[in-house]
Formats: structure tokens, C-alpha cells, sequence
């Protein structure tokens, strides 16, 4: 097997990064030099590759400051209107190639650094993930923020620098094991502390009603410390700001104790304070209502609502004199959104600002709120929903539960004016969920305090309408909107498969990059020989790398020539692994019973992680790995199938597996994926997809063409009609014979001989309370798997496929997803001009 070429390689014979500049390239590798220079400190002479690295991330950097201070000069001479995105997970992954990309100096730093006799991807392996997201929602807002900077608007992301962000997987003995991701042990190049703009958050406390209006007083102050990330916009010189609050304890805290010999104590308790940004809560779609999270969602509303309404009032550049006092004006200058409904507090936080600090009346107030606050759904499963205890907010943010009451008793009012009468409406859609437990129900404070509410994918966007905000649909149907989710080909395509983009820019030119709807072109070039084989053979080159890859870092060997079939995402229920699994035992006993049959060879690959206090989810890893020891050392089924949990899935990972995909797996039950994103990002490296009529998926069939995706499976009416019927998994199990064996083999011990009960449990569930139906799926799952492994064997129709697919993922850019926030939620407008780079003359 030929060596795979390196990106750094095969990016010297393409065209897409444009040349290097030679001027550029001697430079930067002045500047490495320099900063080299600097990172040594005087008795060590010997440079380390994370001396390397960090001298080229400062290079970099330097090329990021002049134009990040230009933006916002430009945007304070402008004074446009502002987004500020709220979130509390950014997934941002690495961000060395990410920036160089943007900046256009991906081509001369390869020189500069190949020159040094350095080796590029050595030094970008050295970087950390910045991994302070979870999955798709987090990773989504990464994506947004790169489309913000690339569209020209003027926009902030905001959240919670992590210390600790989503852990690192082991698995020992096949089980997942967590440790502690300490991202920030070497430091952090690319980002800049900022204490001169630090704010206090209070919390606990209790409130006065005074004759001057009404006061929180003896709270605990926690000081919210901000560091700035620049954002670069692709060649556009635009560099936006991500802003990630840290929590520092006061000086004077708890100090008094000191007088009683408690010194010690006291420094100690700091800890106490600085905890609120210690860890990101590792669940994705599962709500955990502990009081430290509840604090991290305050905390990271209540520090930026401030910087909001300080940058608001004095946002004229250089202007001492000009000061905006009135806040009436807010909606026109702010909009605010709100990623989920973990920064919801923004809206009785922001309250709070206007009626106690600011003195306006309550109707005025919010009337702002609302024009000024949108909502993003991104789930529908209920147990993913906040429903936070009213007692628990009683004792933190006492104040806040007060207003939301009084939101709420308006918002009553104006339920019984519109149906009088309706007890039940008025109970539904209460902010407060009466029971043994009264709780605030974070997603109804959210579509009161909003003037747009909107799902992720069309048919998630209906459901929401339909099902768990009908009655708030039928009293405002104007609030609701769909935007269905996006990608940036920055990153998961011109970055991550350079081979694939240059053969794109071969046919259709460049500009697809920043208008993906011009892979529509590609249609004209569907029959071309010449194009077939080069998507193709760049396919190739990229599974080679992987299993190389691979090889060196699981010590697995695997054929490359056969299908990689690949199912990553978060470890859940809903998600299917399990339907995955049923479908590897049922090609096992098929090829072990015809063991002479041309099978199409499959390497399956599945990764995530499971939450750790998920018992299923750590039970699906155990599972997986144990199906694949058995498989994999079976003598009988040779490379014609291999069985590959990968280890840390991760932004890093995802985008080496991606691009070697031949086979994307997106296998959720109807109506439980809001969108996926994951999807969007194996269409359009040229990976067919295997799927259910499900989030984006439905609009991915209908943009690409239904025949080119394997679509199966229930539809989403399919499923409320085996709801409404009772769904009974025994009867799919004493139907089916090939998932009768597989299941037989997974509870009978078959794949845990030394523990033949091991998988009891999982067995159990699927059979008496599966809420996701994986045997009502399973017939059609591997009848339409069939079809794929039919199709592999004619490489040119797969490619053909392939083709119809890349062509068709237009829609799916996170460009087109922002463009549409913008105009149809913000009332802003997308701008592509280039401002003047830092060394032009202005």
C-alpha cells in the first residue's frame, strides 16, 4: 500500500490556497524566528515542538490583531446594529489551520515553516480542541460565529470559558472510561484576557420593596472575568469577538473571617466562587437541574447583559460627549440570541436591568425585552427540557423568580382574555408547572419573552408548532419561524479535505467557498469521466490516510478498499446505536453461514460519548466494542467485515473521519433529531447517507434528489400511529428470525461469554420499554443496507451519487442559515464586502 500523501503534501500541488507569496513567506518566517526567540527563556537553548507551535500560533496571531482592531474601529465608526449570540457550549476545536485558511495564508505558512525544516501537521497536532461543547449545539454555534464574521456582521458570541471542557473517552476493556480534559495546561495563544472590562454577578441575597423601587441586597458577588477570541471572516479582514466569561472570587471574600483566625479558610473558599467556570456539564440533551449549572447560566447572562448595555450606551468611537441614555432604543442597536434555553434568564435578567436599575415601567420594559430577545429550539425530547425548581431560585436569584411571576400573571391575563374559560389551556402553558415540585418551565419563559421562536429543520419546526408549543402557536403564530441548520465549508471542507476542494475549484472556480449554492454547477458535470474518477480517487487517497491513521493510533489493520461505513455522534437512545449493532450481528451470521459468498467488504466505524451518568449509553460503548472483539478475531469473516469504536470523538477527529466516509449513518427514530449537522458535513465530503425522514435528513433528500440517499423507515405519522396502537417489540422479535438470533446472541452471552448476563439490561429495554422503536425499523434498515452494499460494488454509480450529492449542498451552508437570522430575525443585513486590510492605507 502506497504512503498516503500529507496535507501538507498534496496542498503543494493544488490550486485552491492560491500561491504563496514569496515576500509573505520570508516574513513569517522572520516573525517565527522572533517569536521563537521570545518563547525561549535564557537557559534553555533547545526548542521543544510546543515551542515550535506556539511561535507559529503567535506568527499567525500577529496577522489577526491589526485587522481585529480595524473591525471594531469599524463597527464603532459605523455604529450598526450588534448580535450577540448566547450560548453556553462553544465546540470550537483547534484553531491554527482554521484561521490561516480564513486569513489566506495557508500556502505561505507551508512554505515558511517546510523551509525551517519543520513538519506543518506535527506542529498542528501539538494544539489542544477547544472543547466546550457537547455535540451539535455547541459545535452549531462554532459554525455561526464563523458566518457571522464571513457575512460582515457586526456579532459577539458569548459564553463560559470552561476550564475543563467536555472530557477525554478512554475505553479500557472496551468500557469508557473519563478524564479530565485540562485544555488549558499549556496555555492558550489565541485568546486575550480583558480584566479591564470585568463585571460583578450577584446571586443569593434577598429584595427590598422601597419607596425608590425595589432593591437585591446582601447577595454574594462572584466577578466575571472576560477573555476575548478573535473570529476571523474568510478574506473579508473581518475579525469578530468571542468572549468567554471566567469566574474570580472578590478580594475581600469571605476576608472577614480572617479577624477570627479563619485566613486560611478563607483563600481556600475562593474556590467556592471560581467553581462557576470550572467545568462544562458533560450531558447533551438531558437536562440536569443542579444549582452549580443553574449558577453558570445566570452567570454568564448577567456579566454579558452588562457589557451589552455598556457597549450600547457609549458606542460612538472617540466620542466622550455622545452617550446614549435612552434604552428605548435598544431593539434597533441589540438583538439577543438565545442558543436553547440554558441563557433564558437574559429575559428576566434583562428586566431586572431596565425596571429596577434603569427606572423604566414595566410595560416599556417589555416591550425592549421582547423586540430585542429571539429563541432557538434545538430539541423536542422532554426529558432534554429545563424545568428549574422554584425553591432553588428562591434562594439564588430571588429577584428573578419574582419577575418571572409577575411575566407570568401577565401572561395569564392575557390567556384568559383569549380563552376565557380555558382552565386546562391556562395550566399548559403556565411558566410554572404546578405538581409535588413546582418548577419554571425555561422554554415557555422563553417564547413569552421573545418576538421569534424557531426550530432547526423544517419538519423539526413543524412538530414544535404541532405538538409542545401548539398552544403557544395558536395565540402567536406570527413568532414562529424555521431555520434550518448550516455548516461552514471553511472548516468542514476547504480546511479538512483540500483534495476534494480543489476538485471542486478544478470545474466550478473558486467562489463556491463563500456561496456553496454554486455547487449546483456540478450538475452539469454529473456523466463527466474525468470528474468521476477524480471524486473518486480523492476518496481514496482519504480513506488511505485514515487507516494509516488508524493503524498508528488503535494498531488496527483495515482494508482499505472496503466500504467505510461510519456512525459518529453523541452515544443516546434516540440515535440508534443499537439498530447499528443489529445490523453488524445480522452481516456476521450472514457471512459465517455463506462463508464463500462475494460479500462487499465494511469496516464499520462508531464513535461518541456517553454522558457519564447515562447507564445505557456507557452500556451501547460496551456493547459496540464487544460485538467488534468477536468479529474482528473471527478467522471465518477475514477484512470482508471489521468492527471500530472510535476512541475520543472529537472536532480533531471528526474532521480526519469525515472526509474518508463513504457511508454517513443518520438512523434516529422520526422525530426525535431536531436537525443533525453531522449529516450536512459527510454530504458534502461525499459520504451517501443512510437515513430515516428525520431532521435535516428530509431536506437533504429533497435537495440532493430522495434516490440518491437511502432513505428507510418509519415516517413521523408512522410512529404517532404505532404510538396511538402500542408499539410491541416482542411480536418484530418472534417475526423476524435474523433479529430474533441477534438478539438471542447479544442476552444469551454470545458476545460477553465471560459474563453471559452482561447485556440483560439492554435486552430488557429493547424489548419492553424502548422508546425509540429499533425493532420497528429493523426489517427496512438491513433491506435498504442490502441496497448499499448492491450499489458499492458499481463504483461509478456510487460516485455518480456521490456528485448529485455535493451538488446539493448548497442549502446546508451555515452562509445561507445566518443570512436568514439576520434578515428574518434580526432585521440585519449580510454585507460581503472586504474592509481594508491593517496594511493598506485607508
Amino acid at each position: 500500500m502506497a504512503k498516503p500523501l500529507s496535507d501538507q503534501e498534496r496542498r503543494k500541488q493544488i490550486s485552491v490556497r492560491g500561491l504563496a507569496g514569496v515576500e509573505n513567506v520570508a516574513d513569517l518566517k522572520t516573525n517565527f524566528n522572533r517569536h521563537l526567540h521570545f518563547t525561549l527563556v535564557k537557559d534553555r537553548n533547545v526548542a521543544t515542538k510546543r515551542d515550535y507551535y506556539f511561535a507559529l500560533a503567535n506568527t499567525v496571531r500577529d496577522h489577526l490583531v491589526g485587522r481585529w482592531i480595524r473591525t471594531q474601529q469599524h463597527y464603532y465608526e459605523k455604529d450598526p446594529k450588534r448580535v450577540y449570540y448566547l450560548s453556553l457550549e462553544f465546540y470550537m476545536g483547534r484553531t491554527l489551520q482554521n484561521t490561516m485558511v480564513n486569513l489566506g495564508l495557508e500556502s505561505a505558512c507551508d512554505e515558511a515553516i517546510y523551509q525551517l525544516g519543520l513538519d506543518m501537521e506535527e506542529l498542528q497536532d501539538i494544539e489542544e480542541d477547544a472543547g466546550l461543547g457537547n455535540g451539535g449545539l455547541g459545535r452549531l454555534a462554532a459554525c455561526f460565529l464563523d458566518s457571522m464574521a464571513s457575512l460582515g456582521l457586526a456579532a459577539y458570541g458569548y459564553g463560559i470559558r470552561y476550564e475543563f471542557g467536555i472530557f477525554n473517552q478512554k475505553v479500557v476493556n472496551g468500557w469508557q472510561v473519563e478524564e479530565a480534559d485540562d485544555w488549558l495546561r499549556y496555555g492558550n495563544p489565541w485568546e486575550k484576557a480583558r480584566p479591564e472590562y470585568m463585571r460583578p454577578v450577584h446571586f443569593y441575597g434577598r429584595v427590598q420593596h422601597t419607596a425608590e423601587g425595589v432593591k437585591w441586597v446582601d447577595t454574594q458577588v462572584v466577578l466575571a472575568l472576560p477573555y476575548d477570541t478573535p473570529v476571523p471572516g474568510y478574506r473579508n479582514n473581518i475579525v469578530n469577538t468571542m468572549r468567554l466569561w471566567s469566574a474570580k472570587a472578590p478580594c475581600d471574600f469571605n476576608l472577614k473571617d480572617f479577624n477570627v483566625g479563619g485566613y486560611i479558610q478563607a483563600v481556600l473558599d475562593r474556590n467556592l466562587a471560581e467553581n462557576i467556570s470550572r467545568v462544562l456539564y458533560p450531558n447533551d440533551n438531558f437536562f440536569e437541574g443542579k444549582e452549580l449549572r443553574l449558577k453558570q447560566e445566570y452567570f454568564v447572562v448577567a456579566a454579558t447583559l452588562q457589557d451589552i448595555i455598556r457597549r450600547f450606551k457609549a458606542s460612538k468611537f472617540g466620542s466622550t460627549e455622545f452617550v446614549r441614555i435612552d434604552l428605548s432604543t435598544l431593539p434597533d442597536k441589540v438583538a439577543i440570541q438565545l442558543n436553547d434555553t440554558h441563557p433564558a434568564l437574559a429575559i428576566p435578567e434583562l428586566m431586572r436591568i431596565l425596571v429596577d436599575v434603569e427606572k423604566l415601567s414595566w410595560e416599556k420594559a417589555w416591550d425592549i425585552v421582547i423586540r430585542t430577545c429571539a429563541y432557538t429550539n434545538h430539541t423536542v425530547l422532554p426529558e432534554a427540557l429545563e424545568r428549574w425548581p422554584v425553591d432553588l431560585f428562591q434562594n439564588l436569584l430571588p429577584r428573578h423568580l419574582e419577575i418571572i411571576y409577575e411575566i407570568n400573571r401577565r401572561h395569564m391575563e392575557r390567556i384568559t382574555q383569549l380563552y376565557p374559560g380555558d382552565v386546562d389551556r391556562m395550566r399548559r402553558m403556565s411558566l410554572i408547572e404546578e405538581g409535588d415540585v413546582k418548577k419554571i418551565n425555561m422554554a415557555h419563559l422563553c417564547i413569552v419573552g421573545s418576538h421569534a421562536v424557531n426550530g432547526v429543520a423544517r419538519i423539526h419546526s413543524d412538530i414544535i408548532k404541532s405538538t409542545v408549543f401548539k398552544d403557544f402557536y395558536e395565540m402567536d403564530p406570527h413568532k414562529f419561524q424555521n431555520k434550518t441548520n448550516g455548516i461552514t465549508p471553511r472548516r468542514w471542507l476547504v480546511m479538512c479535505n483540500p483534495g476534494l476542494a480543489d476538485v471542486i475549484a478544478e470545474r466550478i472556480g473558486e467562489d463556491y467557498i463563500r456561496d456553496l449554492d454554486q455547487l449546483k454547477k456540478l450538475l452539469d458535470f454529473v456523466d463527466d469521466e474525468a470528474l468521476i474518477r477524480d471524486v473518486a480517487k480523492v476518496k481514496q487517497e482519504n480513506k488511505l490516510k485514515f487507516a494509516a491513521h488508524l493503524e498508528e493510533h488503535y494498531k488496527v489493520k483495515i482494508n482499505s478498499d472496503s466500504m467505510f461505513d461510519i456512525h459518529v455522534k453523541r452515544i443516546h437512545e434516540y440515535k440508534r446505536q443499537l439498530l447499528n449493532c443489529l445490523h453488524i450481528i445480522t452481516l456476521y451470521n450472514r457471512i459465517k453461514k455463506e462463508p464463500n459468498k462475494k460479500w462487499t467488504p465494511r469496516t464499520i466505524m462508531i464513535g461518541g460519548k456517553a454522558a457519564p451518568g447515562y447507564h445505557t449509553a456507557k452500556m451501547i460503548i460496551k456493547l459496540i466494542t464487544s460485538i467488534g472483539d468477536v468479529v474482528n478475531n473471527d478467522p471465518v469473516v477475514g477484512d470482508r467485515l471489521k468492527v471500530i469504536f472510535l476512541e475520543n470523538y472529537r472536532v480533531t477527529l471528526a474532521e480526519k473521519v469525515i472526509p474518508a466516509a463513504d457511508l454517513s449513518e443518520q438512523i434516529s427514530t422520526a422525530g426525535t433529531e431536531a436537525s443533525g449537522t453531522g449529516n450536512m458535513k459527510f454530504m458534502l465530503n461525499g459520504a451517501l447517507t443512510i437515513g430515516t425522514m428525520d431532521g435535516a435528513n428530509v431536506e437533504m433528500a429533497e435537495e440532493a434528489g430522495e434516490e440518491n440517499l437511502f432513505i428507510f423507515g418509519m415516517r413521523v405519522d408512522d410512529v404517532e400511529a404505532l404510538d396511538k396502537k402500542g408499539y410491541d417489540a416482542m411480536s418484530y422479535y418472534n417475526r423476524i428470525p435474523e433479529l430474533k438470533q441477534a438478539v438471542d446472541q447479544i442476552s444469551g452471552g454470545f458476545f460477553s461469554p465471560d459474563h453471559p448476563g452482561l447485556f440483560k439490561d439492554l435486552v430488557n429495554m429493547l424489548m419492553h420499554h424502548d422508546r425509540f422503536k429499533v425493532f420497528a425499523d429493523y426489517e427496512d434498515y438491513i433491506q435498504c443496507q442490502d441496497k448499499v452494499s448492491a450499489l458499492y460494488k458499481d463504483t461509478k454509480a456510487w460516485t455518480k451519487k456521490v456528485i448529485h450529492n455535493i451538488a446539493g449542498c448548497g442549502k446546508f451552508s451555515s452562509d445561507r442559515t445566518i443570512s436568514q437570522y439576520a434578515r428574518e430575525i434580526w432585521g440585519m443585513e449580510p454585507n460581503l464586502e472586504k474592509i481594508a486590510a491593517p496594511d493598506d492605507p485607508r
